[in-house]
Order: structure tokens, then C-alpha cells, then sequence
């Protein structure tokens, strides 16, 4: 009985928000890009994505995985900083005592515990067997708790109309929306545009793979070198880790 109940508000919930302000691209279903391959078989939990940045190789003033991201996904900046939608930023650590300053690029952390998905009331935000912590935005209401939630700051919320979507990459005005991995390409065996993006530049600072692999590239550089996680004591046990902190 419970699940018939969950159910129907779900069911609710999603055709009060699709009669409200969401507008998403004509004959796109979010659920379907979201949950399945395009060949139509589940992922597995037998594969978790994952990202290795070195913050050594990550160039000050480089925008290039911020760029690539922006096109792969149609993200157009309206000059207001603080509401634009970034699903990858450039941030700046500065340590105190030295002075001595590192650049990083920060998106979602695709977390094994994903706090965003814990406080979300319909089950919009949640995290593929694979790892990557998506947006359902057919069942998104907006009330944009998964942003309070997350403490990296990598969601947004979409407050305008949007024009000229990429279909690969639907969104939709009045909900969340965050890195999704570029599962679009992940999906085709492909990598994310950021790290497509760092590798022709010859920067190298990104690294995408399977962190269940053993002999995957980015497993040996872990086991060989480490990586940090940010917020390591908040135990979320990221799917991105960084060098050079």
C-alpha cells in the first residue's frame, strides 16, 4: 500500500510542476536520459565513474574545462554571477600563512552518500548505480533543498526561460540542475567535455575512469599518488579527488 501511495505523489507532484513553470525541450523525457544507456541496459554498480584533478597541471586562468562544459550543455550566462547556472567553476585556495595559492575547477562531487539526495522530498535528485548523482527534472519542484544540502555549491537553479537546448542535455526553467558527468557521452563510452577540454589543451589535470577498475588509469594514479578528498570529514566518500592540496 505504501508504494501505491508513494506512487501517486510522485505522480502528483510531477504534473504540478510540469503545469507550472518548468519548460523543458519538446519531446525530451528527462527520466529516460537519466536512468537508462541508450542501448537500453541498466548501469551497474559493478562500475563507479569517477574524476582525479591535479591541481598542479590546472592552469591559473584557464577556463577550458568551464568553457567546454558551458557548450557541451548549452549554459548561457545572464552577467548575474551569483544565480548563472555552472555546472563546473574555478576556485581559488589560498593558504593563509604562505600565501601560496592553488587553482582547481569544483562541480558536484558525485558523493557515495549524497546529501542532496537525502533531503529530496520527491525523489528528483538521486544516484545512478554507477555513481554519478543526477537531477529528475521531470519530478523537480524547485524548492531547491538539494542545494542547501550540498556543501560544495555545485547546484543552480534555473530562473529563466531557456532557448536552443542541446537535446542531449535537456533542462528546464524552475529546476535544479548540476554536473552530470556528461553521462550523455559516458553512456557512448565517451569521457566529459571538461576532461576532453583539459586533454587537448595538454593540460592534463583531469582524469576520468572507473574507480572500481584496478588496472584502470585512474585507479593506479590513486593507488600510486593518492587523492584528496574536499570535506573528507563530512564522509561522503567522493567520486572526485584532487592532488596537489
Amino acid at each position: 500500500m505504501s508504494d501505491q501511495i508513494n506512487d501517486s505523489r510522485r505522480s502528483f507532484l510531477s504534473k504540478a510542476a510540469i503545469a507550472g513553470s518548468i519548460t523543458i525541450a519538446p519531446g525530451v523525457f528527462l527520466h529516460q536520459t537519466a536512468h537508462a544507456k541508450p542501448d537500453d541496459q541498466a548501469v551497474s554498480n559493478d562500475t563507479r565513474w569517477g574524476m582525479l584533478i591535479d591541481t598542479d597541471k590546472c592552469a591559473k586562468g584557464c577556463t577550458g574545462c568551464v568553457d567546454a562544459c558551458n557548450n557541451e550543455h548549452g549554459l548561457t550566462g545572464f552577467g548575474r554571477p551569483e544565480t548563472d547556472t555552472q555546472y563546473i567553476r574555478k576556485v581559488s585556495l589560498v593558504e593563509k600563512q604562505t600565501g601560496h595559492e592553488i587553482s582547481l575547477p569544483l562541480m558536484c562531487q558525485h558523493c557515495e552518500n549524497p546529501p542532496c539526495v537525502d533531503v529530496c522530498p520527491t525523489g528528483a535528485s538521486f544516484k545512478r548505480e554507477d555513481g554519478i548523482v543526477l537531477v529528475d527534472k521531470h519530478i523537480c519542484i524547485g524548492c531547491r533543498y538539494c542545494m542547501m544540502a550540498c556543501p560544495y555549491k555545485a547546484r543552480s537553479f534555473v530562473h529563466e526561460n531557456i532557448e536552443d537546448q542541446t537535446l542531449s542535455a535537456p533542462r528546464g526553467k524552475g529546476t535544479v540542475e548540476s554536473c552530470t558527468m556528461c553521462t550523455h557521452r559516458v553512456d557512448k563510452d565517451g569521457i566529459p567535455a571538461c576532461v576532453e577540454a583539459c586533454t587537448e589543451d595538454d593540460h592534463n589535470a583531469m582524469l576520468f575512469g572507473d574507480l572500481n577498475d584496478p588496472d584502470s588509469e585512474i585507479s593506479k594514479e590513486l593507488k600510486k599518488h593518492g587523492g584528496k578528498q574536499i570535506r573528507a570529514d563530512l564522509q561522503l566518500n567522493t567520486g572526485v579527488r584532487y592532488q596537489g592540496l
